[in-house]
């Protein structure tokens, strides 16, 4: 059974996730964008054995953490290689914004769309959704129902574009092509703000719904 625990830190509000397997206590943390010593002791609170930092891409704000938590927890990094990049250019991000980052050194797995990675009794279906950046991707748990979305999607709204690498259409190709499919009742975890279900955005949400009206 998964136990999912939700986090907010940051300038920017985001959002990283803890998904722990309840049979084997196995643990994954998705995008540790900041305040590490505060997601450490969650991690040691949990009582869990991190088996992963799993990125959904590599802007500034969901990697901050990372080095911090992967020395203390001696656990590989996985991250789409399309995003390589922006991961080995996090110093020059946070300049951008006036943020002085640690550099984050590679990832250890290369992620690519159809892979399957496992923890405990868990299974997450990489999704390749770019246009957020290029080496984007989602989470899919479909036995529980839940989906990582990164900055791909968020309620009522999707990722900004105007970034390097970024891309609208392709942005609006990837949640048609990638999340449409999903059924209605998949529980969305966003980067940044609160959760929602695939149904609704699909329905609802103005910029790739089926009552959009921004964009495109």
């Amino acid at each position: 059974m998964l136990r999912l625990q939700s986090f907010t830190v940051g300038p920017f509000a985001e959002n990283p996730y803890l998904l722990s397997c309840t049979e084997t206590n196995h643990a994954l943390l998705v995008d540790p964008g900041d305040s590490p010593e505060l997601l450490w002791q969650a991690i040691v609170a949990a009582q869990v054995k991190l088996v992963a930092i799993v990125l959904t891409h590599a802007h500034l704000d969901h990697v901050g953490a990372v080095e911090a938590i992967r020395r203390r927890a001696q656990t590989p990094v996985y991250l789409h290689p399309a995003d390589n990049e922006l991961l080995a250019n996090v110093v020059a991000q946070g300049r951008m914004f006036g943020l002085e980052l640690t550099p984050v050194a590679p990832a250890e797995r290369q992620l690519a769309h159809g892979d399957r990675i496992t923890c405990g009794q868990l299974e997450l279906h990489v999704l390749h959704t770019p246009g957020h950046s290029p080496g984007s991707v989602c989470l899919y748990l479909p036995a529980e129902q839940t989906l990582i979305a990164g900055d791909t999607l968020f309620q009522r709204s999707v990722g900004r574009t105007d970034l390097p690498g970024g891309d609208a259409q392709e942005l609006f190709r990837s949640i048609e092509t990638q999340l449409w499919p999903l059924p209605d009742d998949v529980r969305v975890y966003p980067g940044h703000g609160p959760a929602t279900m695939i149904g609704e955005e699909r329905e609802f949400n103005p910029f790739v719904g089926a009552r959009a009206s921004w964009g495109r």
